[in-house]
This record gives structure tokens, sequence and C-alpha cells, in this order.
């Protein structure tokens, strides 16, 4: 049993205290009464909910069997410290991330072995028409950007990935809170009421990603989420063959903070989805553990577009899977500024250009 003095108002959030008057556990702050049992299993489902075990066995990856990597290559990028490996008839002339000039650097030695690899759907002429099709129809692109714009180099590169597979078992309370308005001829109520919301359970996890390479943006590779796991197949060197792979440089013990992040965040929406009928929901603790967590080692395909303009590089990247591209655009500030003074109305306006705006920067 809870110490009272630890008896959190479950209205507030305040500590509460024991009224000898009332015979109940009163609080300070909002005036809230409670029952002594009702406080204690509130405070109880609290505690029981705090507290996240969330350990993985890193066992991604294998060792190269003897002689399978002796036609890989592996060329250095001295601008960004990309290795990227290739079959040796590919050759690479230039860094797939930076677009400067790379060197060989010797044959392929030590590193892990992937365990998948998810081989390359679409072409390199899908990728452009794919580039062609984003950069038409944004309204605040600067005019000259589409015809002026060319694509350096187009290259289909597998980005390194840990993969992470687990089944969590969570526990979860939310503070939930109903409304009820009403007014008479003087004056507007609001009565609030509010519930403990307790979640219990399980939820499988397999094949989560985390980017294994420092080159490739964490939430650029997210953004072209999600591959199809189940066009998956057992890594052989011959996949590489025309392509481009990018040494992992982030491990499978580095990564697991990102893997747990995704976890747990996508483990507290499922189980808040189950939490109906309020107007307002919010988490209060939670605490996940894992079980059987193991990782492996796999490679995705990825289309890279490194494309000038202004003497800037702009960096866009495709799913070689599904054709989802996502990349940064310029954004005309002439027409932004002109389209914001050109407004008169309301605030709903205003936000309206601003969500465009927002939109338009990220991609969308």
């Amino acid at each position: 049993m809870a110490d009272a003095n630890e008896y959190k108002c479950p209205c507030c959030g305040a500590k509460l205290e024991f009224n000898s008057t009332a015979q109940k556990m009163k609080c300070p702050y909002c005036d809230s009464e409670f029952d002594v049992e009702t406080v204690q299993d509130y405070n109880e489902q609290l505690q029981e909910s705090t507290g996240d075990d969330m350990t993985w066995e890193t066992t991604g990856g294998s060792e190269w069997e003897e002689g399978e990597a002796s036609n890989i290559r592996i060329y250095s990028c001295k601008s960004c410290g990309g290795q990227i490996m290739a079959e040796e008839t590919t050759g690479a002339s230039f860094c797939p991330y930076c677009n400067n000039p790379v060197i060989m650097a010797g044959t392929f030695s030590g590193d892990l072995r992937p365990d998948l690899i998810i081989p390359f759907k679409l072409n390199k002429e899908a990728a452009k028409a794919a580039y062609e099709k984003f950069v038409t129809g944004k309204s605040l692109l600067p005019k000259v950007f589409k015809d002026q714009n060319h694509i350096d180099e187009i290259k289909g590169l597998y980005v390194p990935v840990w993969l992470f597979g687990a089944e969590a078992d969570a526990s979860m309370c939310f503070r939930a809170e109903s409304k009820k308005t009403w007014s008479d001829a003087n004056y507007y109520y609001t009565e609030t009421s509010y519930y403990q919301a307790v979640r219990k359970g399980k939820i499988a996890f397999a094949h989560v990603p985390v980017d294994g390479s420092e080159k490739m943006p964490d939430d650029l590779m997210e953004s072209i989420e999600p591959f199809d796991f189940s066009q998956a197949v057992d890594f052989k060197t011959a996949y590489l063959s025309g392509y481009l792979a990018d040494k992992y440089d982030v491990s499978s013990t580095d990564s697991i903070n990102r893997a747990n992040a995704r976890i747990k965040r996508s483990t507290e929406a499922a189980f808040q989805a189950t939490v109906r009928g309020y107007d307002t929901v919010r988490i209060e603790s939670s605490a996940v553990k894992l079980k059987d967590a193991k990782s492996q080692y796999a490679l995705y395909p990825v289309w890279i577009l490194n494309t000038t303009w202004n003497n800037t590089k702009y960096t866009f990247a495709m799913n070689g899977q599904t054709g989802k591209i996502v990349g940064n655009l310029p954004a005309d500030k002439g027409k932004a500024a002109a389209m914001f003074l050109g407004i008169s109305g309301g605030v709903g306006t205003v936000l309206s250009i601003l969500w465009l705006l927002l939109h338009f920067l990220l991609g969308g």
C-alpha cells in the first residue's frame, strides 16, 4: 500500500490530504474529495504502469562466407566519409549522398553480412519520372526551378537497415475527461468528470526498421516507408549487380534507442485508440516490457537523386520498391509574400495559407 503522502489527486495531480471531518481524501487545490480505497487503487495503477524493460538481443547479421565478397569493391568519399560497396563490374564515380567524387578504397573486408535484402523493383527511368511528377503542380515552387534544375546523378543504393522484432507486454493508465455544459439566465456552467482508464495487453512488432547509415538522414528514410517486407529474400551478392550498397556505420546496439522510441510510441498510440467515449484522453503512465526481442540486418532499395539549382544542391529519395518519393524544395519568397499580402479576411484564411506553405516545404 502506498504512503498517503504519495497519493495524487486524480483531477489536478496535487497531493491529497486526509480530511478528518469528511473522512475522505481531499485536494487542497481543487477541493475534490475521494474515498481512501478509490485513491489507493488509482495510485497503485499508476505505479504498476511505470518503468520500461526494453532490452534486445542484437544478433543481426552474420559472417561472410569465404570468397563470397571477393568481387565486391569499396569506394570512399573524402567529402562526407561515406563507404560505398559495389560489385567490381559496377564501378562508382560519385558519392550517392553528396555527389562528390569517390575513389577506390580497396577490396571488401570485415563487417557483418546482411541477413536479408529487398531487391529493387523500380528502375532509373521510374525514379526520373517520379521526380518530374513530384516537382509538378507546386504553387510556391520558383517558376524556373523545374526548367533550370537538372539532375546531376541518379543512383540506386541499398541502404543498411536494422530490423527489430519483439512482443511488447504493456500496462498503461490514461486520464480521461468528459465535459457537460449548460446555462441559465445568469451563468454558463461546465461540469468536468475525470476518469482513470487502465489498459493492459500484448502487441507484437516485426521488422521495425532503423536506418543504419549516418549519411542517410533518419527522417528522410522513414518518410519513404513503408517497404513491403513480404518481398524480402535471403541476401546474395548477385542482387548488388548494377547498384551501390552503403556500409552500415551505425551498429544495431546504437540503433536500439531509436527502435525503442518507435515501438513505445506505436504501443501507446494503439492502446490509447481503445479509450473511447471521452472528450479528451491523455496518457499518465506506461510500462512496456519486451520479450523475444531480436534484430536482423537488411538492405533496403532507395533511388537517390541529386540536383543543382542556383548553386544549391537538393537531394531526393525514392523508395525503390513502391515509388514513394520525398525531398526538400525551394520556395519562391516573392510568391509567398504576395500570397500573404493579398489576403484580406479572417484568421482562418491566414492559417490555411500557413498550412499550405508548411505542406509545400515538407514536400507534401
